[in-house]
Parts: C-alpha cells; sequence; structure tokens
C-alpha cells in the first residue's frame, strides 16, 4: 500500500527541488544595481501620497465576497437540473429550500446595505 504512493512523493520532490534551484538561480544571477527610484514604492504607476496607514471602505471587499458567495450558490442550480427528472418531488422541493435560504441571505444583506455603493 504505501508503494503506491511513491509516485507522488518522487513528484512533491521533484517539484520542491526544481522551485528552489529557480530560486537559488534568480537570487544568485539576478541583477543587484538598487537605485532609489527602484526602491521607491510603486502603486498603479502612481506616486504614492500621503501615509500608506490611512483608513480604507471595506465596500470594494464586501462586494466582491456576496458575488462570490452567490456565484458558487448558483453553480448549484446545474446539478440539479441534470438530475431534475431523477430526483422528482423530493428533489423539487430541496431545491425549493434552497431558494429560500438564498433569498433570506439576499433580503439581509439587502436590508444591511450591503448593494450600496458610497
Amino acid at each position: 500500500m504505501p508503494a503506491d504512493y511513491l509516485p507522488i512523493l518522487v513528484m512533491i520532490v521533484i517539484a520542491t527541488g526544481f522551485a528552489a534551484i529557480a530560486l537559488l538561480l534568480s537570487a544568485l544571477t539576478g541583477p543587484r544595481r538598487p537605485t532609489p527610484a527602484k526602491l521607491a514604492p510603486y502603486e498603479s504607476g502612481m506616486p504614492p501620497i500621503g501615509s500608506a496607514r490611512r483608513r480604507l471602505s471595506i465596500k470594494y471587499y464586501l462586494t466582491a465576497v456576496l458575488f462570490i458567495l452567490f456565484d458558487i450558490e448558483i453553480i448549484f442550480f446545474y446539478p440539479w437540473a441534470v438530475l431534475f427528472r431523477d430526483l422528482g418531488w423530493f428533489g423539487l422541493i430541496e431545491m425549493g429550500v434552497f431558494m429560500l435560504v438564498l433569498l433570506i441571505g439576499y433580503v439581509y444583506i439587502w436590508r444591511k446595505g450591503g448593494f450600496e455603493w458610497d
């Protein structure tokens, strides 16, 4: 049984070795000419203005997480649609419960103002 895992172990060793060699070679052979311009922070082609410790709004991240959450939940509709005839009434009721849970979550986020962009 442990012999079955030997190819996986060999692959892990080869991948780790390749990564280590690539990092080592780039560190040893790469150019090292630091200048003040190269050492300055660079963000989207704009020079930094102000402090980097200012507070940022998390609205963008909240919207992104909500999109991913609802997008992943929608993915569950595909297998249900493929097996719709085989599942019968039980599958229809279960999908109704699933959609009700989605609707409750959607209304909750809507009431909390998660979809408002200021």
